[in-house]
């Protein structure tokens, strides 16, 4: 995030000597995602972060690719994934490029026997059911239905779940992902007419520091590898930090759409962006009031961009048979639309309740076996009647 934040004890300058009550010092440690030329944080260890005591097998995680090139509107009810106890194990890639990986988890207990760190990605965990708490260095950010977590790469953290009915959308960039700089002045402030402003921000709370000695571990992915590694002592053992690159939460259900006498283009609804994609919310509000006007989007070509769209809930203006937890990827290339009679339907209705989050990627998606395997082949002839 753009501002300022601090937890716990840090000494009045940093690089300075920050001793214990024994005299020891406490281990500096700085995070960022971007070398040293953009947000940072400086955290104070109880112990250095390097204490590996052991490497373990690594094992791949990498994606099958089913398809390498699309030109067909596609659709997947992911809710057919099945749930799994492991979370590594639970997370399913469906769609990916060289900027961004889409997928979604299942979950169904919580990290107890080991913590997770994405050495190359920034991850936004999108929370479409279960309840619970990221548990990270920097502190705890409970979570709950409609719940963004957005986690720096890097990141050390475990996902505590208040129950096994859990369902994930998992977003995973090479670049860092942040608020649209288009709602931002030139110091990082979110814009009066940003449609959230930072006290929307969930932030990390209830520093809990770990001064504890013992068999820790991380399983660390890279280059779509999980590499074990056993540190010996707990990762988070942080006594204070302070700084800018943290992970925040954000709720869907406190972005304040933009509404107008017209129908609004989609960069409306924008919440999020990285390199070469944008991360949108639609959500419930008020149709256009022109007197004439057709609130159903008109029909437009995917000349940029494909287009995801993952459907939380409500009824979604523009499709039918819109089920819950389902994605649908319109290719770059070819025009897509609404579907035949939600036009019409559209006219003179005063709100639309639907609930979904929009990806843009600028590059095309290639598409994984495990995206095929819960497929509704039909799907793109649903325009034809």
């Amino acid at each position: 995030m753009a501002f300022y934040y601090r937890q716990g004890s840090i000494p009045r300058k940093r690089h300075t000597q920050f001793r214990k009550a024994d005299g020891s010092l406490y281990a500096e440690e700085l995070i960022s995602t971007e070398g040293f030329n953009s947000l940072y944080s400086l955290v104070y260890h109880c112990h250095p972060p390097t204490l590996v005591q052991d490497i373990g097998e690594p094992f791949s995680v990498e994606p099958k690719i089913a398809e390498h090139r699309n030109m067909k509107n596609r659709s997947f009810v992911t809710f057919k994934t099945i749930g799994e106890d492991d979370y590594i194990r639970s997370r399913k890639v469906l769609l990916v490029n060289s900027d961004i990986s889409i997928g979604v988890a299942a979950p169904q207990k919580s990290m107890t026997d080991y913590f997770f760190k994405n050495a190359d990605s920034d991850e936004v965990l999108f929370i479409h059911e279960g309840t619970g708490k990221l548990k990270t260095l920097y502190g705890e950010i409970p979570f709950e239905y409609g719940d963004y977590l957005v986690i720096p790469r890097g990141t050390i953290y475990q996902l505590e779940f208040n129950d096994t009915n859990n369902r994930l959308m998992v977003i995973e960039s090479p670049t860092p992902i942040y608020p649209p700089k288009r709602y931002q002045n030139s110091f990082g402030q979110l814009l009066e007419h940003s449609p959230y402003c930072e006290r929307d921000i969930k932030l990390p709370e209830n520093l809990k520091t770990h001064d504890e000695k013992g068999e820790f571990k991380v399983m660390i992915k890279k280059q779509n590898w999980i590499y074990p590694y056993t540190y010996v002592n707990h990762p988070f053992d942080a006594v204070g930090w302070d700084g800018y690159c943290y992970p925040f939460g954000f709720s869907i259900h406190d972005f304040e759409p933009i509404t107008g006498r017209l129908h609004m283009p989609p960069p409306i609804h924008q919440t999020f962006e990285g390199r070469n994609f944008v991360i949108c919310s639609f959500v419930p509000r008020l149709y256009d009031y022109h007197p004439q006007s057709v609130p159903a989007p008109y029909n437009h070509s995917n000349v940029d961009s494909d287009e995801i769209l993952y459907y939380v809930d409500g009824d979604f203006m523009s499709r039918k048979h819109v089920e819950r937890g389902m994605i649908t990827l319109h290719p770059k290339g070819i025009p897509h639309g609404p579907h035949p009679g939600t036009v019409e339907k559209s006219i003179g209705a005063k709100e639309t309740r639907e609930l979904a989050v929009m990806i843009d990627p600028f590059h095309p998606l290639m598409i994984t076996e495990e995206a095929l395997g819960v497929e509704d082949p039909s799907y793109w002839k649903s325009w034809v009647e």
